[in-house]
């Protein structure tokens, strides 16, 4: 079944007057998301080179389609993400392209495992974005509320569009190669790689602050990864099914509304969500581009 996947190319404007602290009542969690975000200029370009590779090996069209959107998308992401991290290091945290530069190195190395093994990789890790996406979006009233537009609108847009594709790499990895066990190593792998990566991000932002070693600021940090681990664990779980498929799953209905006012949204304006608002429903901020 042919999915609609809309590739939106959005100028988000990132500049170091975005505060890398971006959410004042959460700076661990801002760092946990910077720290995520510097993963997607070396994350994104190998999913998408997995699935360039399995399009040659598919017949189905509707799902070569749904892969080029799926492509279109994930460039969209890790571009703008890629904008984002310079303004982190311009902003006083210069050893982050010594982290980045680990990155890279590391999804080389993946590169040389098998198509298979890749696209369960990358199956896995989409799997775990969806538990992601409905943590994000189900309690954005917290963990955005009065934070930096800019970047809340930069992760919000991400997930809603991670939505909208969310079955493709699935259904890619079962066209090539649907081996139930490799699918939950790559569940599994991937999940656990991305967060390590992400991780050697945010701890060396928060020792540039000064902060890694503090107790008060290690328990919110500990607080969150926990509030991490229960939110997506469930989305996780369920995936170990042998009849999973993502489409099973419904999809929050924040979603369709940040579609339907984006749709509405002149040509003109930046997408850039209230976060004065109590729900940080899709109510753009009219901000020219």
């Amino acid at each position: 079944m042919k999915h609609e996947i809309e590739i939106r190319k959005i100028p988000f404007e990132f500049d170091t007057s975005i505060p890398p602290i971006w959410n004042p009542a959460h700076p661990e969690w801002s760092h946990m998301v910077n720290g995520a975000s510097l993963t997607m200029p070396y994350l994104e370009p190998f999913l998408i080179k997995n699935l360039r590779e399995a399009i040659e090996l598919i017949d189905d069209d509707d799902l070569k389609e749904d892969a080029r959107g799926f492509i279109g998308q994930e460039a969209q992401h890790y571009t703008n993400h890629r904008r984002y991290n310079e303004t982190l290091k311009q902003n006083g945290y210069p050893e982050l392209a010594d982290v980045e530069a680990w990155m890279e190195s590391g999804f080389k190395e993946l590169t040389k495992r098998s198509l298979p093994w890749r696209l369960a990789y990358t199956a896995g890790f989409e799997t775990m974005t969806m538990g992601v996406t409905e943590w994000l979006i189900n309690q954005r009233g917290d963990l955005f509320k009065d934070a930096d537009p800019v970047v809340t609108s930069l992760v919000l847009w991400h997930m809603v569009e991670e939505t909208e594709h969310k079955s493709v790499a699935y259904d890619v990895y079962q066209a090539i190669s649907g081996n139930y066990f490799l699918r939950i190593i790559g569940l599994v792998y991937g999940s656990l790689h991305v967060g390590i990566l992400s991780r050697r991000g945010y701890k060396a932002m928060l020792m540039r602050d000064g902060t890694w070693w503090q107790l008060k600021s290690r328990l919110r940090l500990w607080t969150m990864i926990a509030r991490f681990f229960i939110q997506v664990g469930p989305a996780m779980l369920r995936a170990f099914m042998p009849g999973y498929h993502p489409d099973k799953v419904k999809d929050p209905v924040w979603v369709a509304r940040w579609s339907g006012a984006y749709a509405a949204l002149e040509e003109s304006h930046l997408p850039l969500l209230n976060t004065r608002h109590n729900d940080i429903a899709p109510e753009f901020i009219s901000q020219t581009s």
